[in-house]
């Protein structure tokens, strides 16, 4: 009787159509469940401060590289709770095209904006307007709205001052107009096409 009451509890009949599963081998199913979505979100932190190491250094030298992936495995390893929104991105085929086309259109402004610069820099006149405007963004992660301000602060010419929800307060050094809609295509357009796909 004994043992037939135990084999009794460990079984588990329920309505998903799983009979005869006993409690054991869901929990274990469940455990590696859960491994399986951490070990995912782990790869997904370390890539992302990877990646935005490189952003901030600006070059893909080894020594830069070594040094970026030691302190984002280190930082992976021991502050991954702390974190937990680093891990917003879409893990998809759509995402990581995204993620590439993301970049090559990062450092390509990047470029440009430095030239732009140096022009303004160079020109006796020193043709600037400068000046804070507002603009709108539709990303609703925090993630991507964190890489769209620090996309925007990165390239040469303009800063993020202020995020506050789906606004952000840009400081432009050549204001060519301070209407939203107007401000956020001259700005946040060209980032936020890849990083809707990438975060949401």
């Amino acid at each position: 009787m004994a043992s037939s009451r135990n084999i009794g509890l460990t079984k588990c009949v329920n309505g998903d159509g799983l009979h005869g599963v006993t409690v054991q081998e869901r929990t274990f199913r469940d455990i590696n469940f859960i491994q399986m979505g951490q070990r995912r979100d782990s790869l997904v932190l370390f890539a992302t401060l990877l990646l935005f190491w490189m952003m901030l250094m600006g070059r893909l030298d080894g020594d830069v590289l070594l040094v970026g992936t030691i302190i984002s495995l280190v930082i992976t390893l021991f502050c991954h709770q702390g974190l937990s929104f680093f891990t917003e991105f879409r893990l998809s085929r759509q995402a990581v095209i995204a993620g590439f086309r993301y970049y090559g259109h990062f450092f390509f402004e990047l470029v440009r904006s430095n030239l732009r610069m140096a022009k303004i820099v160079l020109s006796p006149q020193l043709p600037i307007n400068p000046g804070i405007v507002k603009v709108r963004t539709r990303l609703k992660s925090r993630m991507g709205r964190l890489m769209l301000a620090n996309s925007i602060t990165l390239t040469p010419g303009t800063l993020t001052v202020e995020l506050e929800g789906e606004w952000l307060y840009i400081h432009w050094v050549t204001v060519t107009t301070t209407d939203i809609e107007e401000a956020t295509r001259e700005i946040v357009s060209g980032f936020e096409t890849y990083l809707e796909v990438i975060y949401g």
